[in-house]
């Protein structure tokens, strides 16, 4: 009988560091082909501010595992109806017979593998002695971003950056118990840029959030949060100085209007993206090749990340007995 997984057991069953090794290895079998991933199906809710969508993935080798997880996005949902922005639920499914395995709460799962896809991209991109980190974003996403970059470089200080003062400030003292770091708030948007090593951002933002040209020879940069064409958080700048690494290309130049608006300006060409971030892991693509080489993980989210780490999930909760039976 299939099993439900609610937010708590999700979050208990996965660590960040098994979240990446889970995302890291979907990655790598994207890049070995050994993946079926349709473009996701979305639909805007325009009268009532929302977008849905519905992401279908086979994610073959040692995964093997079989999902579909649909997903809205209402930005109005935290003021208008006190509820998160995100809401989600993947459907687990066998691979061999079609059998349905797990429902999940699929919104602390979306959180922790977007925030573990910037982790194997930050892995293989930011320089090894990364030490500062700059969040735009004080949200759920924004926590499981600094949490990835912290389990897989040595970061010992960070800044947060968002439109509320109240949610950076609460962000920055929950992070700092929960990481062992100096975590601070900050509205200085030039310096925060200019000290960091890594910088993401995660945030609803439809416009640049700094300039490219503040950024210094050697940071990285992980942009998570824009995913419509006519909205980017990265200006032209940025797209231009940076080596440009995508979850998966063809969807970035679908979605990423941090890659799609510099392209129309005529400012950028789909030929200079240099690589998706599974060629990189499966060693098919050099990654970062110099100290003061300005690179940036472009992730629109993929369903595979969801289903690697819904399998993750799974196997721990089927070995612990954890999740309540669902009755036909």
């Amino acid at each position: 009988m299939p099993i439900w997984l609610n937010a708590q057991e999700i979050e208990a069953l996965l660590t960040m560091e098994d979240a990446i090794a889970a995302v890291e290895e979907g990655f790598r079998q994207l890049a070995l082909g050994n993946v079926l991933l349709p473009q996701r199906l979305g639909v805007s809710v325009t009268q009532y501010g929302g977008w849905g969508a519905a992401m279908p993935a086979y994610v073959g080798g040692t995964i093997d595992g079989l999902g579909l997880k649909l997903v809205t996005l209402y930005t109005t949902n935290p003021d208008r109806h006190g509820l998160a922005a995100i809401q989600a639920t993947l459907l687990l499914l066998d691979p061999h017979t079609g059998q349905l395995q797990a429902v999940m709460d699929a919104a602390a799962l979306t959180a922790l593998r977007t925030g573990a896809a910037s982790g194997v991209a930050t892995r293989y991109l930011a320089r090894a002695d990364a030490a500062t980190a700059t969040i735009f974003g004080a949200g759920v996403q924004g926590r499981t971003q600094l949490a990835a970059i912290c389990a897989v470089r040595p970061i010992r200080r960070a800044w947060v950056l968002d439109s509320r003062p109240e949610a950076a400030a609460a962000f920055a003292a929950v992070m700092s118990r929960s990481l062992g770091l100096e975590v601070e708030p900050t509205d200085d948007t030039r310096v925060a840029v200019e000290v960091a090593d890594v910088i993401v951002a995660a945030t609803t933002s439809r416009e640049p959030l700094f300039d490219g040209r503040w950024l210094h020879p050697g940071v990285h940069i992980n942009g998570v949060g824009s995913h419509s064409p006519g909205a980017r958080e990265l200006d032209t700048a940025t797209i231009q100085r940076a080596l440009v690494v995508a979850d998966q290309t063809s969807a970035c130049l679908a979605e990423a209007g941090d890659l799609i608006v510099p392209i129309r300006e005529g400012a950028f060409t789909e030929a200079q993206v240099h690589a998706q971030l599974g060629e990189i892991v499966a060693g098919l693509r050099p990654g970062r090749t110099r100290d003061d080489e300005i690179t940036l993980f472009k992730s629109v989210g993929l369903a595979i990340q969801d289903v690697a780490a819904a399998m993750a999930v799974f196997r721990k909760a089927q070995a612990t007995g954890r999740g309540q039976t669902l009755q036909a």
